[in-house]
Parts: structure tokens; C-alpha cells; sequence
């Protein structure tokens, strides 16, 4: 999901620039009521800062009392949506992506919830819960491109996808690209 440009340029900033903070997040499955597998999103809220009104995992920045960006990505998921961190099976850690604008080393995690959770939203940072069905995400359809402005370029065309009529780019994307190969994978095992 990422222009060739856009990763030289991740690699060599995040080479030289090594007080990078952590964060950490979770690509949480769950089954809804109907025994359907769901992907949770989020929309941030609308704020002053590189994120704002932006579709992301739940997840965040590391705190000195985690012990691991695994406990983080936990945490920070329980935090923001609600989904106690017990009731998570964190079934594989994906490829740590560096996030040039905020200055942050994300390390995603893929989980998995075997019952319905009750979402409760943290309102100061989540606008609202992206329940995205398996089957949409699986599908090839959701795949488009979109002409943004961004940190490192005016009107560049940029990979995308289109959840749930929301346009998710960048690390998110990039991250839901490595969830997408590993779940087809396995659908061709």
C-alpha cells in the first residue's frame, strides 16, 4: 500500500531519527450477533494534530508503566473502545511501521475476541466504532486510490481503501494491507 518514494523516505527518516516515540495498536476481530467476523476501526475525533478526524485502529502511545507494546496496544484498545484487555487473544504481532509527521514507531497486533464486546467509546479521542465485516475487508472492490495533500506531498495519488464509506490510507492502510495477505494466506491453506 505504500509508494515506493514513501517508504524510501520512511526508512531513511526513521534511520536517522531514533528518538522516535512508541505506540502500539490492535486490528481487533470479534464475531457481532449474527456469528459474522467483524474488524474494529475507529474515526479519531476532530483536534489540532496529525491524526485528527482520521480512521486508525485503536491503540496509542506508549506509557512508561507498559511493559510491553503488546500491553500497550491492550491497554490503549480497552481505553479507547472498551474491550476489557482479558477478553482479547492477541494472535500475532505484524511489522512495526515508522509514522513520520507524529514522529512515532507503531508496532500493530493482530487480536480476536471470541464473543461480541460492549464497545464503550472513550469520547475525548474516539468519534465513533467502524465495524468492518470480514467478507467486505477480503474483498478486492475495497481497494481504490484517492489525490491527497499530506506532510510529504501536494495532490499526490495515494492506495487506499473504502470502508464502510470511509477512505483509510496510510500507515492504516498500510497495516490493514499486512492483515489482509496474512488472512488470504491462510483462506488458501
Amino acid at each position: 500500500m505504500a509508494p515506493i518514494e514513501r517508504l524510501q523516505e520512511l526508512t531513511k527518516q526513521s534511520l536517522k531519527n531514533n528518538k522516535a516515540k512508541k505506540a502500539a495498536v490492535m486490528a481487533l476481530f470479534y464475531p457481532n450477533q449474527d456469528d459474522e467476523t467483524l474488524l474494529a476501526l475507529i474515526l479519531r475525533n476532530t483536534y489540532k494534530g496529525v491524526h485528527s478526524a482520521q480512521v486508525g485502529f485503536p491503540g496509542g502511545k506508549q506509557e512508561s508503566s507498559d511493559i510491553s507494546s503488546e500491553h500497550t496496544a491492550l491497554r490503549e484498545t480497552q481505553e479507547e473502545i472498551g474491550v476489557l484487555q482479558q477478553d482479547i487473544t492477541v494472535l500475532k504481532k505484524l511489522t512495526k511501521i515508522y509514522i513520520p509527521p507524529s514522529n512515532f514507531f507503531v508496532q500493530p497486533f493482530i487480536g480476536f475476541c471470541k464473543k461480541t464486546p460492549q464497545f464503550i467509546l472513550q469520547k475525548s479521542e474516539v468519534k465513533a466504532l467502524i465495524e468492518v465485516k470480514l467478507s467486505d475487508f477480503l474483498d478486492d472492490s475495497i481497494y481504490c486510490t484517492r489525490k491527497l495533500s499530506t506532510s510529504y506531498a501536494t495532490d499526490i495519488e495515494v492506495p487506499a481503501y473504502l470502508l464502510n464509506n470511509h477512505v483509510v490510507w496510510g500507515a492504516t492502510a498500510m497495516m490493514l494491507s499486512e492483515v489482509r495477505e496474512l488472512l488470504k494466506q491462510l483462506n488458501n491453506h
